[in-house]
């Protein structure tokens, strides 16, 4: 649990995901990511400098699932949960009659969570898209519209006036898996008749089939999303941004670090750091977002 917190935290202190007094909706589709991302976020809020509250959504997507375990998980928590109804499944599946599904789901989806977070007055909305997916989704991007773009770790939407964050975005696939296993999280299994039949999955296997031969090769491609950057992906550094908005501190740490230390032309490593590395939607968001 520690390990996943302190990934959680240098996620959301880097991109300045939470802010006090944040009603914060967590998408919980009944997968390994969502509620992941749900316990963590609930042990998050005991000890977080800034306070903020959360509410559970799962949306009912029409395929008449059984969400009694994760209403009994979010009890145990000490979570409000909410089921919204939708007919998504019919409109892709049935009416539609979608060959490639995932984008329009993806879609309607948002739409109807965002919708439900305005209307339980949450100010954000937190999605379990974790390391993994970033780069799958950069690849798909690039592969299949020649695009170099990915969503961002944090989104504003106008029309809603909500903030999108993602704050498993430092955690890989495997050890999510592993964590929820080790918790015993209550996982819905997916019944979308397009569950591992899509281009997410194609790539997927193709980063696998590469990562034999040219090993670190998800951390490069997202370590380049940082450093690049993507639009919204260079990572702030929170004591860089602290010292900015009290520059008396600043002096005196800077004063600190010259009296012990010989004067050798060296430049204050806060700053230095700060300035030395700075770290779309999704053509096909992932199914557990």
């Amino acid at each position: 649990m520690q390990k996943m917190l302190s990934y959680l935290r240098q996620c959301t202190d880097q991109y300045q995901m939470i802010g006090d007094g944040d009603r914060i909706a967590v998408g919980v589709s009944g997968g390994k990511d969502s509620l992941t991302l749900l316990l963590l976020m609930s042990a998050l809020r005991e000890f977080y400098p800034r306070r903020f509250t959360l509410e559970a959504i799962t949306l009912d997507m029409g395929g008449h699932d059984d969400f009694s375990p994760i209403a009994q998980f979010c009890e145990t928590i000490g979570v409000r949960y909410t089921i919204v109804p939708t007919q998504i499944r019919q409109i892709v599946f049935d009416v539609r009659k979608e060959k490639n599904p995932c984008a329009l789901c993806a879609k309607l989806r948002r739409g109807a969570l965002n919708d439900a977070g305005v209307s339980l007055g949450c100010s954000k909305v937190a999605l379990g898209h974790h390391f993994d997916d970033a780069v799958e989704t950069f690849l798909l991007s690039l592969f299949y519209e020649g695009r170099i773009s990915c969503f961002e770790p944090v989104t504003h939407l106008e029309r809603t006036g909500l903030t999108v964050i993602r704050p498993l975005l430092y955690m890989k696939e495997s050890e999510i898996v592993r964590f929820a296993s080790r918790q015993a999280l209550p996982i819905c299994k997916s019944t979308c008749p397009a569950d591992k039949e899509t281009r997410r999955e194609e790539i997927k296997t193709l980063v696998r089939s590469l990562e034999k031969q040219y090993r670190g090769l998800r951390e490069h491609i997202f370590g380049a999303m940082q450093r690049y950057p993507l639009e919204g992906w260079a990572p702030i550094d929170p004591r860089a941004e602290w010292l900015k908005a009290h520059p008396a501190q600043k002096q005196q740490r800077r004063q600190a670090e010259g009296a012990s230390q010989s004067h050798d032309g060296g430049i204050d490593p806060v700053e230095a750091k700060a300035h030395a590395e700075p770290a779309a939607q999704a053509v096909e968001q992932p199914e557990d977002a």
